[in-house]
């Protein structure tokens, strides 16, 4: 008996990497032994539409991008998680854990966050209980104090994040003063800036699956993501991987990605709810097809294993960890890993990857050699650069693929 696994496009504006996770699926063409069954696999793309609260489950897994935005997507996906259906992400912990949680949750596990405090809004909305209570209740304070606190250079950010919304480098208390005006009715976090930092580290991680990239914030958006082989040591790589695979483990996220700063050696976290990373070809270039790649293996193993979505986090066994007398951050951190490696079932997961899918990487380096994945690349662009530059940035873009499958086969033994 042959069954068939569904997953589910949720999708906004992404164009890039569905298109080219469908021609990759229905190129791989599964048919896997189950028991005395096999398992095959159909995509397709989610429409938004009304929907009945008692609706029979639909979809296996569904790969979401927009419920960090979409109410309506946010709902539905709630009620099929609440059915069984594998989501990535988890879509209470994307609306529930921003920013200043995932501060509060990895200083509390010892992380080496940049020293954060939380600012109350500079204004309110005129409304009566609005007005009682801050009259009441809300202490006067000395941003001067916060500033000082706090040290300089410092950044003032909203407390909740957002693509860089709102992010303003505080240099003194005069900058500090006119960012806090500027930011209204936003509550506010002000972090102390990473001093002498040498490396700004952007860790994706899909399922137990890590990629470490140099970051260039200072870059337009399509250079950010620097193609750099060496830039870290053997202990820098297992750190950020650790970093990223604990934190998406304890967020129960699937898709996320990690940012850090290094200074006289040691990884500061600044950023890391990002629950729906960057995933188009014309920022990650380079590491675009690893992020397809990585998106089209993790799926299908937790479709093939009907993984069951973990809806409440269970973060008592990491506080145990963090609790534990005397043992340094470091060993700290391989524990914590351990407890991430067991949640995303990476042996398994390896497993699945030797057994079922031995041929995705050489497939894809086939796919993205194709004249349909310069195809979607051009689309890609011409729906962001002006028409004068699309058959420039086209060529930019797909070149920089190209030199992923070169990289790619030589690391597989494949001198083509």
């Amino acid at each position: 008996m042959s069954q068939t696994r569904k997953i589910g496009l949720s999708l906004g504006a992404d164009h890039c990497w569905p298109a080219c996770y469908e021609e990759i699926v229905r190129t791989l063409n599964l048919r896997l032994p189950l028991g005395s069954d096999t398992v095959d696999f159909a995509v397709e793309r989610v429409r938004v539409e009304p929907f009945d609260l008692a609706a029979p489950k639909k979809y296996d897994l569904v790969l979401d991008r927009i419920t960090h935005w979409f109410p309506t997507t946010r709902e539905w996906v709630k009620k099929i998680a609440i059915d069984g259906t594998y989501v990535l992400n988890n879509p209470w912990m994307i609306q529930s854990a921003e920013k200043h949680t995932t501060y509060v949750a990895m200083m509390r596990l010892g992380f080496p966050i940049p020293s954060t405090w939380l600012l109350p809004p500079k204004q309110y909305p005129d409304e009566p209980d609005t007005n009682t209570t801050v009259r009441r209740y809300n202490k006067l304070f000395s941003l001067e104090t916060v500033g000082n606190e706090v040290g300089y250079p410092s950044f003032m950010k909203p407390y909740d994040g957002g693509a860089w919304r709102g992010v303003n480098k505080v240099d003194d208390l005069r900058g500090m003063h006119k960012s806090y005006d500027e930011s209204a009715t936003q509550v506010m976090h002000v972090q102390k800036a990473v001093d002498n930092w040498d490396l700004f580290v952007r860790a994706i991680g899909i399922g137990p699956q890590v990629n470490c990239i140099k970051y260039d914030p200072a870059a337009p958006l399509h250079a950010r993501y620097v193609v750099d082989f060496n830039f870290m040591d053997a202990a820098g790589w297992q750190t950020m991987q650790r970093y990223a695979r604990v934190i998406n483990a304890f967020f129960c996220w699937d898709y996320n990605s990690c940012e850090a700063l290094r200074s006289d050696g040691v990884f500061h976290p600044i950023d890391f709810a990002n629950a729906c990373p960057d995933s188009q070809v014309t920022s990650l270039h380079y590491h675009f097809p690893w992020t397809v790649r990585s998106l089209v293996g993790w799926s299908l193993f937790a479709a093939y294993t009907r993984r069951k979505p973990r809806i409440n986090p269970n973060w008592q066994p990491y506080f145990d960890i963090a609790d534990t007398p005397d043992l340094p951050f470091e060993e700290k951190l391989a524990q914590y890993d351990a407890l991430a490696r067991d949640y995303f079932e990476a042996d398994r997961f390896e497993e699945f990857r030797q057994t079922h899918l031995k041929n995705l990487d050489e497939v894809c380096i086939e796919f993205f050699r194709t004249p349909r994945a310069k195809e979607i690349v051009r689309e890609k662009v011409a729906m962001l650069f002006p028409k004068h530059e699309i058959e420039q940035f086209t060529e930019h873009f797909y070149g920089l693929v190209q030199f992923w499958c070169k990289t790619e086969s030589e690391r597989l033994g494949n001198t083509r």
